[in-house]
């Protein structure tokens, strides 16, 4: 009988406490293990030791489900100086997936989801869908307002990742907090899970898997099932994505005219693999201390992102030489793809939201890039929040994974934005899709999560 979660978890725990960092590291996931060093796990280790003083107990391990076939282990751990909890992922009960310390909290069992207090659920009902059909539909939700219709609608892309149709991170579901406020404005929202998360096994041994499947097919597919809903005003349809969601909007749009607009979140514009290698050298350097053990890592990420680049890439590339293990004909789509191209090809209006304290899709990387492909396009609105994160949760100082930890939502005037540009759709003219865009238009006004501004 194989080992439990909780077993494996408290065996890799046993591993770190006597030094045998290379054994840990030959449990990653064979995709993932190139991306990990036994020194980095060493130095991590080691740093969290001096903070805290030597382990003295472990309680009991506590094991959550965190989407099909995935398992995380939090075990709590009471050191000399302090407590922390050490966070196991696992994979189809064996593969190690994600080792992590947190705090001491973060054992506590998740409380179950709240609301925002801008979420009126006495303004719209959820009704359970099926997004496409065959073995690759999955299950999502439908937001709908109890107010008479027909009303104008949208649809939710996830970021990169298996995702589930909340956008589910520990105790937070901003997809969810979305497509709640939205609909208690009168919009009907259609969330859904990804593919990855639905039928994990299914991607992974799909060696022909490409962003199209990923998020093109299933993005249409939930497009025609709000078209052919009769409480949903077909012309009132538009798209919105999140991070690498926000990156395909424009691709999808490309092939669907008839929407009415799309709002890109986060959206990455740097290549996404280039991005990744910027991002591990963001987190390398919040901490010196383990900045040095971070080179290794970060060398095999870049090797693996000039792989991307290499004229040589061909289908027959092994994915353990590509960043995150994604197949080659994954990165052959993606590299093909420029989304600020093809945004400025298309005839929809567009709302570009981006957070200032945002490290996974930055303004300088990003939001640039946007900016300078859209540029005097009058149906194009970019609104800048200084203290929002990657997830539009608001701190202040620089932001780190650690503080998507905590129970919060959605910045409510992100919320209010996106619902008020949605009101303003039908009287946007819509553009030639053939006439080239030059300047962005401005957002003149303030708001409490640091304002709106154009550029």
């Amino acid at each position: 009988m194989p080992p439990t979660p909780a077993a494996i978890g408290l065996a890799i725990l046993e591993m770190a406490r006597a030094g045998r960092f290379a054994e840990i590291r030959e449990r990653f996931a064979p995709a993932l293990r190139p991306m990990v060093t036994a020194e980095t796990l060493q130095l991590g280790w080691a740093a969290e030791l001096d903070r805290c003083g030597p382990i003295s107990s472990l309680g009991l391990p506590r094991s959550e489900p965190a989407g099909p076939g995935l398992v995380v282990v939090k075990i709590p751990v009471i050191c000399q100086r302090g407590a922390l909890t050490v966070v196991v992922s696992v994979q189809d009960t064996s593969w190690l997936v994600g080792i992590q310390v947190a705090s001491a909290t973060a054992a506590d069992p998740i409380a179950p989801w709240e609301p925002p207090a801008y979420a009126d659920q006495g303004e719209f009902a959820d009704q359970d869908v099926t997004v496409g059909s065959g073995p690759g539909a999955v299950p999502g939700t439908l937001s709908l307002p109890t107010q008479p219709g027909p009303r104008p609608a949208i649809v939710l892309l996830a970021g990169s990742g298996p995702q589930d149709r909340d956008g589910t991170l520990g105790r937070n579901k901003p997809l969810k907090d979305l497509a709640w406020g939205l609909a208690s404005c009168g919009i009907a929202v259609l969330r859904f899970d990804k593919e990855s998360y639905a039928h994990p096994r299914r991607v992974r041994g799909a060696f022909d898997y490409t962003v199209a499947d990923e998020y093109v097919r299933p993005a249409r597919a939930a497009l025609q099932l709000l078209r052919h809903h009769p409480d949903v005003d077909a012309g009132r349809i538009a798209l919105l994505g999140h991070s690498q969601g926000g990156t395909l909007t424009p691709r999808v749009a490309a092939l669907e005219p008839s929407l009415a607009g799309l709002v890109i979140l986060a959206g990455g514009a740097q290549p996404l693999h280039w991005a990744a290698v910027r991002q591990v050298r963001y987190l390398a350097s919040l901490d010196p201390a383990s900045a040095a053990a971070s080179k290794p890592a970060l060398a095999s990420l870049s090797l693996q992102a000039a792989q991307v680049d290499d004229p040589g890439l061909s289908p027959s590339t092994p994915a353990s030489a590509l960043p995150f293990g994604a197949p080659a004909a994954y990165w052959l789509d993606l590299r093909g793809y420029d989304p600020v191209a093809v945004a400025a090809g298309l005839g929809q209006p567009m709302l570009i939201l981006q957070g200032g304290r945002d490290y996974q899709a930055t303004v300088r990387d990003d939001l640039a890039r946007w900016e300078a492909g859209l540029a005097g396009r009058p149906d194009v609105t970019i609104c800048v929040y200084p203290h929002d994160n990657h997830l539009f949760f608001s701190g202040t100082g620089r932001s780190t994974p650690a503080e998507y930890e905590p129970v919060q939502h959605v910045d409510p005037v992100v919320v209010a934005d996106v619902t008020d540009w949605l009101a303003r759709l039908a009287d946007t003219p819509r553009r030639p899709e053939s006439e080239p865009g030059s300047a962005v238009a401005e957002a003149p006004r303030d708001g409490p999560a640091g304002g709106r501004r154009g550029r």
